[in-house]
């Protein structure tokens, strides 16, 4: 069960990152080609069901391993360290993409373009954090 657990969680930070990067690349794309904003905006709404499902399944995974783990009230060594900044990248990127999916509809390009930066960001925080686990 652990191991496919742990599988589980990689796929969803997977599935989250790596769809940060490819909407990344592609709605400017699709803007430089014509795509109207109804159709960006199918485009992010899709990504959105998407990544907080993903989203969603890496957070409860992480919980059961680290029930399982039982290392989470022992701050004091790298692990514990190395958890506590992955949980905090996480309570980040979660907090912008949420202020980002709740006032995209009213901001410019340029702004929702700026979080999708910082949510990447952040995200590639809680990647570089799992690594130094």
């Amino acid at each position: 069960m652990s191991d496919f657990v742990h599988w589980l969680h990689l796929v969803a930070a997977a599935v989250w990152t790596g769809g940060l990067i490819t909407l990344g690349a592609l709605i400017p794309a699709l803007r430089k080609a014509g795509a109207d904003r109804p159709m960006l905006q199918a485009v992010a709404r899709q990504f959105g069901r998407l990544s907080w499902t993903a989203m969603g399944v890496a957070v409860i995974t992480g919980i059961i391993q680290v029930v399982q783990l039982d290392i989470a009230s022992d701050l004091r060594n790298t692990f514990g360290r190395s958890l506590f900044v992955k949980l905090l990248a996480v309570g980040l990127a979660a907090g912008l993409a949420l202020a980002h999916q709740l006032t995209a509809k009213n901001s410019t390009p340029a702004v929702r373009g700026a979080m999708q930066g910082a949510i990447l960001l952040a995200s590639l925080g809680i990647f570089a954090a799992a690594v130094a686990m």
